[in-house]
């Protein structure tokens, strides 16, 4: 199976649900709706072979001068036997970031998302364990987000050395 028959067989499963195809360097790239996610990914390891999830990343969009929603949750997954990756790219609000689990479908899910929800603030509904797991527990917000203080939160920005 090409990658454009796993393109074409997820537009026929899940017609409305993809928002944009691009293929970049050999790279292809689907953004899909967020609500869908949990559909797409399980049919992507059932049906399509996507048997890897490689990695999972959260996107803060905001400084980029891109309009829509302020984030993405990225799925970089993989094809052992044919060889294939895919991309799929899942926006979400900044009013309401939060996105359907995907942990029930790929294990190691399940502290990529965590990473994700820890350093951007993007909650995954019906995770098993959705805690901290980077930053310490008492941590004050998301620091990975763009507009987070770089010296974090409640600190004076560093002035420089004393002479």
């Amino acid at each position: 199976m090409t990658d454009q028959v796993a393109v074409e067989k997820l537009k026929a499963k899940f017609p409305g649900s993809v928002l944009d195809v691009k293929e970049f360097r050999g790279e292809l790239t689907l953004t899909v709706k967020a609500e869908d996610i949990l559909a797409i990914c399980t049919f992507c390891k059932k049906e399509l072979g996507y048997t890897m999830l490689a990695d999972l990343a959260g996107v803060d969009l905001s400084a980029m001068g891109v309009s829509g929603p302020r984030f993405q949750v990225v799925y970089n997954i993989y094809n052992i036997k044919a060889k294939q990756r895919l991309r799929l790219k899942a926006p979400v609000e900044e009013s309401r970031p939060r996105i359907d689990t995907v942990s029930g479908v790929w294990g190691s899910a399940n502290w990529l998302e965590r990473e994700c929800w820890d350093l951007m603030g993007i909650s995954f509904n019906n995770h098993p364990d959705l805690r901290r797991i980077l930053m310490p527990d008492d941590w004050v917000g998301h620091p990975l987000r763009k507009d987070y203080p770089v010296q974090g939160p409640d600190r004076e920005p560093y002035q420089g050395r004393q002479i």
